[in-house]
């Protein structure tokens, strides 16, 4: 019977869950992973894509740490494009098309074949904790709790069926419609899965993304726990078939040539398989959609859930924004199909008036759907219920990733399940946890985001949400992370070395800084110069990167290398300021906070600032500072406090 005890019990198989199996996996822990369907495993349920701005930077630091996603991106890329080049360094982010079925069929291979991961199909009805003592509900980062013989009499209890398996140590109980497995940690990976429905005008189906089958019983088990639960909502455009367009009309969206990868690991990509193409509504388009805007689900009174900010649907934008056209992406939903995804002109709208709107598009005017677009609703948590590893404040073991925290995209979910994954493990080994910071990585700074400020609609990382975002680039990545994931576990012997690599030739460029460039090479990249350093030559405003690249002194070094000096060095100035500031920082996020603390003893500490403290329990005087309602005169009087 010990087939149905595990280490830890991951719920859910998108992207959350199987970053979060894998670095279980990693840390040699035996896994299972309960999903309602085998075809949704890291299934792309909304756009076939992966990075994009910010969240580019997210794939980057999810491979620097020995996550799966860039490695996937890389080998079933359809076309790749490097967003905002004519901006800085820090904004710039890779985004690839990919095709989406292929996606789904390497992740799946990659689970099915780990040898500590057992992947089975079937819905969780049930979530008992057998070992909670109400008492002690409060944890201390990953601090193991203790519990008294009477709580471990009712486990042993509870599994008894269970010949010689550590008894004590099984914390969690899940049932399925047919079977009970035990589990020492649980990581709730649940998606929009959630008593989620799908809205298509007043037409509503109790279904999942894609028209998966949904969750209909954890919701339940839950709120049983005491767990509170919001509504939160969301849409998708419809799916076109390709060859009732008139693509001729569109502009073609080539990918771009690219020497970049997503994972460190991938020497080399093949792209540009398939082009996009950009398109724009127009004014016939417009008077469609307000002339039916009574007919949405939303105006029908028919949705509860709090809707994307930043990822808005058609009839929205067109409410909100006073412009003639908007603009709009076709993109191949993988390369044996038809179907095509319209980026940028979701809703939820019915199906007739669907179909009418969108043949009122340039050269849609034959169009047939595929698949009718939608909005959909779905369960999720409070984030600020959770402490930075993703683990529940009240349970023990209890880790949550992805949009059951209230975020929205691919990356920010599979970044949270490695992070959840990772702590579930060290948990169980009883040693330090990993925490991500704001100034080390745009993981830190989201999970930091979710856990102190709450998220009232779906996050979405973008780069303004990060202070330090010229140092957390998506090209050093890997000179952020590495190291850390490395400590941990998550990093194998082959990336690691790779990284090493790196570093050593970076350490090399350096030595070379003072050399001198003779007259005639740096007169072809600077007018008029005279013999240089190689220092003066890059920090010089007329040279960019791949003139630098062609200088013979650097030729044979790593791309990754001396970009990391030319950046460097190009903005000096400004690391240097960012630098400091970041320190600073880096001393208040190490002064630790007492758990469990009652702030309304603190002497001269104000009334809303005490309240907002005992209920968010920050770690450090830096999270403090960033609770809304703690203002600079609480923090210097926590500091005092601290002194004496």
């Amino acid at each position: 019977m010990q087939e149905f005890c595990f280490d830890a019990i991951v719920v859910g198989a998108g992207h959350a869950g199987v970053e979060a199996a894998l670095a279980l996996s990693k840390l040699n822990k035996k896994v299972l992973m309960l999903t309602i369907s085998l075809d949704n495993v890291s299934y792309l349920a909304c756009n076939p894509s992966i990075g994009g701005t910010a969240k580019g930077h997210l794939v980057k630091e999810i491979d620097a740490l020995g996550g799966i996603m860039g490695q996937a991106a890389d080998k079933t890329l359809i076309q790749l494009r490097m967003l905002n080049m004519s901006k800085g360094f820090a904004v710039q982010s890779l985004r690839a098309q990919v095709d989406k079925y292929a996606y789904h069929q390497f992740v799946k291979s990659v689970i099915e074949n780990d040898k500590n991961i057992q992947l089975r199909e079937g819905e969780v009805v049930g979530l008992e904790c057998l070992r909670h003592d109400e008492g002690l509900k409060k944890n201390e980062g990953n601090t193991v709790q203790t519990t008294d013989i009477e709580n471990e009499n009712k486990a042993a209890q509870n599994i008894s069926d269970i010949n010689n398996y550590a008894l004590c140590d099984m914390q969690y109980a899940l049932q399925t419609d047919q079977l009970t497995y035990y589990t020492k940690t649980v990581i709730l990976a649940c998606g929009v899965y959630l008593k989620s429905k799908i809205f298509i005008g007043d037409t509503i189906k109790e279904k999942g993304p894609s028209s998966f089958a949904r969750a209909n019983h954890l919701s339940d088990a839950l709120k049983k726990l005491g767990i509170t639960l919001r509504r939160f909502k969301t849409g998708t455009p419809a799916r076109v078939k390709r060859d009732t367009i008139n693509l001729s009309v569109l502009e073609k969206q080539e990918g771009e040539k690219l020497n970049y990868t997503f994972s460190s690991l991938t020497t080399k990509t093949a792209y540009d398989k398939q082009p996009c193409f950009l398109g724009y509504t127009n004014q016939a388009t417009h008077q469609i959609i307000r002339d039916n805007l009574q007919a949405t689900s939303k105006a029908k009174g028919l949705t509860e859930g709090e809707g994307a900010r930043y990822c808005p649907s058609i009839e929205d934008k067109i409410e909100r924004f006073n412009k003639d056209r908007h603009p709009f992406f076709l993109e191949p939903e993988g390369l044996n199909t038809q179907e095509m995804y319209v980026q940028g002109i979701s809703t939820s709208l019915p199906a007739a008036v669907q179909l009418q709107f969108y043949r009122s598009l340039k050269g849609f005017e034959n169009v047939q759907i595929m698949r009718d677009a939608y909005a959909i609703e779905y369960d999720c948590i409070d984030p600020r219920s959770l402490n930075a590893t993703l683990m529940h404040k009240d349970y023990n073991g209890l880790f949550f990733a992805g949009q059951i925290n209230g975020t929205s995209g691919y990356e920010e979910a599979a970044a949270q399940g490695l992070v959840a994954g990772a702590n579930a493990a060290l948990l169980l080994d009883k040693k330090p946890p990993l925490i991500l910071r704001r100034d080390n990585s745009y993981i830190g700074v989201m999970i930091d985001d979710l856990i102190i400020k709450g998220a009232d609609e779906p996050y979405r990382m973008m780069t303004s949400r990060a202070e330090y975002r010229l140092y957390l680039r998506q090209d050093n990545a890997d000179l952020r992370l590495t190291e850390i994931g490395r400590g941990v576990g998550l990093v194998g012997d082959k990336q690691y070395n790779l990284y090493a690599k790196k570093v050593k030739g970076i350490e090399k460029i350096k030595g070379l800084l003072k050399k001198r460039i003779e007259i005639e090479e740096a007169r072809k990249l600077i007018h008029g110069a005279e013999a240089m350093s190689l220092e003066r030559v890059i920090k010089h405003h007329e040279v960019d990167f791949e003139g630098m690249r062609n200088l013979n002194i650097l030729k044979g070094f790593n791309k990754a290398a001396v970009l990391e000096l030319f950046i460097k060095l190009r903005y000096e100035g400004y690391l240097e300021r960012e630098d400091r500031i970041r320190h600073e920082q880096e001393r208040l996020e190490n002064i630790s906070l007492l758990q469990n603390f009652d702030y309304k003893s603190v002497q001269g500490l104000r009334i809303e600032a005490a309240e907002k403290l005992n209920k968010a329990q920050p770690h450090s005087i830096a999270q403090a500072s960033r609770i809304s309602g703690v203002n600079p005169a609480d923090i210097n009087v926590l500091i005092v406090k601290l002194k004496r």
